[in-house]
């Protein structure tokens, strides 16, 4: 029986335990940080919350005598994916980091890029009045001081922590569609995106909307990833699966 650790949390992730659910002489663990209220179910066993660093999950991974983990994080989930590659190597198991490709720059589109949330706020004064930050909860506080700026921010989990003064908050997650984006940005009257490069369909209907209005985007690049495999999609990583079980 070989044991894959999945680490998870996208929609990636999920697909791929769905996957394996009939994958004969394989067992699946998929691991969640719990930052999500009401996760959806998965079939095979799963687990949630922190391993406590490298030194957690590489107990972790001998305790449980895991073969292969496959990191199907979220692009931005930066430290556990280093701590992966750290803990898998440390454990002599094989690893592979699953993640969605990125968005494709297309003729219209006007991006601005910023390496982090801080620089992407620094580029808003005198850029736009009106902006729709879809970014995550987690970067709120570096736009918090521009006080002349209106935010329509949209995240999947309730707002806490700083923020910016002026600010209508929503919650919703994707997949979302070109036209119900596009009337939020007409509706809001919305006059610039900022969003992390996170790649994939389920949110690229907003990036579309903005080129289709003529708005800038500033884009927030994305951590460059661990040495190691990378694949981005379901279909590539049962293709890798099946290299490494043979």
């Amino acid at each position: 029986m070989t044991t894959v650790l999945i680490l998870g949390g996208t929609a990636e992730a999920s697909a791929l335990a769905w996957a394996l659910q009939t994958w004969p002489g394989l067992r699946a663990i998929t691991s969640l940080a719990g930052r999500t209220r009401s996760p959806e179910w998965l079939p095979g066993k799963t687990r949630t919350g922190g391993f406590g660093g490298v030194d957690g999950l590489t107990h972790y991974l001998e305790e449980q005598a895991i073969d292969l983990v496959i990191d199907a994080t979220h692009p931005f989930a930066e430290t556990i994916s280093h701590h992966a590659a750290l803990a898998a190597e440390r454990a002599a198991i094989q690893r592979l980091r699953l993640t969605r490709p990125l968005w494709a720059k297309q003729p219209g589109d006007h991006w601005i890029d910023a390496i982090d949330a801080v620089k992407a706020a620094e580029r808003l004064p005198g850029l736009a009045r009106r902006v729709f930050l879809t970014s995550g909860h987690r970067e709120l506080e570096a736009f918090a001081g521009l006080d002349d700026i209106w935010f329509l921010i949209r995240t999947i989990e309730p707002v806490a922590g700083p923020q910016p003064r002026q600010a209508l908050c929503i919650n919703a997650r994707g997949p979302f569609d070109e036209a119900s984006e596009r009337a939020l940005f007409e509706e809001h009257r919305i006059d610039a995106l900022v969003t992390k490069a996170s790649g994939g369909s389920a949110t690229y209907a907003k990036i579309a909307a903005a080129r289709r209005l003529g708005l800038p985007v500033i884009m927030i690049q994305r951590p460059p990833p661990p040495a190691g495999p990378i694949v981005h999609n379901t279909d590539d990583a049962l293709t890798w699966l099946r290299q490494v079980t043979a």
